[in-house]
């Protein structure tokens, strides 16, 4: 007498997996079923697309011009337009193979950064955009993030002077910290595109640092990732930035020092209103 899971296999038919209904809460590739002792072909043809997909965000250079039009349309950022910038690493290949280079501004950019008469006065913020290793997540989300950001910031009783937006073209997450300082900046907001998953290649991340200046490490950012419509909200995420540039500018730090309260309330235990992870 066969199995059932012999019948299923007699008739073509994939074998089900239980764990499956488990894909309703979560991107991750769980449940996914069997044909004989192999995946289904639509799962792996779903997975070899999600492969190039994540492969084309590394590669894919990103728009400038559409990106800066798109800021364009903003309100409340400063008059200046969108200052095309671009690290040491000079074409794609050399931005993978040497991060070191992506961290630092060439010298065109230094010298435009630094003949600026904004550079000449002290801001309280520096946004830069990054593509990073997803042109993707800059293009889909940066502008979008933007938006519900900078409202909040001109609400604020105690004003955020910005400094010019820059966009920075081979560009790693260290690179915001020698603009920061060029442009006599007190904290720098980096949006980058984050390292694509197999679920996610268009993720955006945020990074703050207040005091910015080269040489700094990742002990000294604080860091919001996966910031897109299907992770973390726009609307959401601005109301994290703007908690941690208030408690920056309250305390004249970022980084490990600097904690993200605002899900405190989010985690509940016993009904006590706190987050059973911070000790009192």
């Amino acid at each position: 007498m066969s199995k059932p899971d012999d019948q299923h296999l007699q008739h073509g038919k994939v074998v089900d997996n239980p764990w499956r209904r488990l894909r309703e809460f979560t991107d991750a590739r769980i449940g996914l079923g069997r044909a004989g002792i192999s995946l289904p072909t639509s799962e792996m043809l779903a997975f070899q697309l999600s492969h190039a997909q994540a492969r084309d965000a590394v590669h894919f250079p990103l728009d400038v011009d559409a990106l800066c039009a798109q800021l364009a349309d903003l309100s409340n950022l400063p008059n200046d337009a969108p200052l095309r910038l671009h690290s040491q690493a000079q074409d794609r290949t050399t931005y993978l193979q040497r991060p070191d280079l992506g961290r630092l501004l060439d010298d065109t950019s230094r010298e435009q950064l630094a003949a600026l008469p904004a550079a000449s006065s002290q801001s309280d913020l520096a946004i830069v955009i990054v593509d990073g290793l997803s042109s993707l997540a800059v293009q889909q989300n940066a502008a979008a993030f933007l938006a519900p950001l900078l409202e909040l910031l001109q609400a604020e009783a105690e004003p955020w002077r910005l400094a010019p937006v820059t966009v920075v073209e081979q560009g790693r997450v260290a690179v915001g910290d020698g603009i920061g300082e060029l442009l006599n900046a007190r904290a720098v907001l980096l949006l980058i595109g984050e390292r694509p998953g197999l679920s996610s290649p268009d993720s955006l991340g945020l990074y703050l640092t207040w005091n910015p200046k080269p040489g700094l490490n990742d002990a000294a950012r604080n860091c919001i990732s996966n910031v897109r419509p299907a992770g973390l909200p726009y609307a959401e995420a601005a109301r994290r930035v703007l908690y941690l540039l208030r408690e920056a500018r309250r305390l004249n730090l970022s980084g490990v020092k600097l904690k993200d309260r605002t899900q405190d309330e989010v985690i509940e235990h016993g009904g006590s209103g706190k987050n059973f992870l911070v000790s009192e």
